[in-house]
């Protein structure tokens, strides 16, 4: 039966697996600056113990989701390249307060200010066993994410961006059917974009969630081998008691579509691996500012159709 891990993720913290990995960061290639939100719920929390500008100024993986637990499921691949390292460090960025969060069970009479709390800590515990360097929640309402017009989600992100300067950035792909995650990953897009071209991120990953990437062409997958975190995959889905214990089985979900990508990405050749997650290859839209997400992304879909309709002669 699944525990609610995050009622004790503050006597846990005290138990990170690394509690003795220094703060350090290089001066050589990275300033400390003072990052300001503009939510007053928003918050900065260093699972180390850390001061928050060296946490930030050490990031060289970063995650940016629109809900809590959507780091753990789509940028795990983020969270297992650092898990233990002494010169990797993985942020995650949730951008919404988890008010509207689904909820049932024994979750269901929790009102929306209880739900947004309980998400929030939900999270910190995510970060605690996950051993991330920092995790930041925005606090934003989702219809303020989805609003093309409120710009201060993409202000925030900027702000955070320039403060870590990460060399690899994970978001939401753009083909997501959830709107808010699309939003985040178009705000995630313009914040990158809008930074100078030699602090910004040599990649950018589209990665899964409510849609599999399975049908982007082979040439186009960013594909990322997770095999051998099975063990850190589940510790992290179990601090998201209030989904899936209420209804929502994310963690068998997610571990089975990776492994069906490790099975069913090539007819013919035996497995290579026992946990894939597909990416989307965001990299040409921060290099290249005329390039339209919206098309960019519709080429895509059109070198599938064209793939499917060969096949057929």
């Amino acid at each position: 039966m699944l525990q609610p891990a995050w009622r004790n993720w503050q006597t846990r913290r005290t138990q990170n697996p690394f509690p003795a990995r220094e703060c350090g960061f290089d001066p050589l290639r990275r300033q400390i600056f003072t990052v300001k939100l503009f939510q007053a719920a928003a918050e900065v929390f260093v699972p180390d113990g850390c001061p928050a500008a060296a946490a930030l100024a050490r990031i060289t993986h970063l995650g940016i989701g629109a809900h809590q637990d959507d780091l753990e499921f789509m940028a795990f691949h983020g969270v297992a390249e650092c898990f233990g390292k002494t010169k990797q460090w993985f942020c995650g960025v949730t951008c919404t307060d988890g008010a509207g969060s689904s909820r049932s069970g024994a979750y269901a009479g929790l009102g929306d200010a209880e739900m947004a709390d309980l998400r929030r800590e939900e999270q910190r515990a995510a970060a605690v066993a996950g051993n991330y360097g920092a995790m930041i929640q925005l606090g934003y309402a989702s219809s303020k994410v989805r609003d093309r017009g409120d710009k201060r989600l993409r202000e925030d992100l900027r702000g955070i961006l320039e403060a870590m300067k990460p060399e690899v950035v994970y978001t939401h792909n753009l083909a997501d059917k959830h709107p808010t995650h699309v939003a985040v990953a178009r705000a995630t897009i313009e914040a990158l974009r809008s930074l100078p071209p030699e602090i910004r991120p040599q990649r950018v990953i589209g990665c899964e969630g409510w849609r599999d990437l399975d049908w982007l062409p082979d040439n186009e997958k960013v594909v990322m081998d997770v095999t051998g975190h099975e063990a850190l995959a589940a510790k992290l889905s179990a601090c998201f008691v209030s989904q899936i214990g209420g209804g929502k089985r994310y963690d068998l979900a997610v571990a089975g579509r990776r492994a069906a990508h490790a099975t069913f990405s090539d007819p013919h050749s035996p497995d290579r691996a026992a946990q894939v997650i597909f990416g989307m290859d965001l990299t040409p839209l921060i290099k290249d500012a005329a390039l339209d997400p919206g098309a960019y992304v519709d080429g895509m879909i059109e070198r599938f159709r064209r793939a499917v309709r060969t096949s057929h002669g």
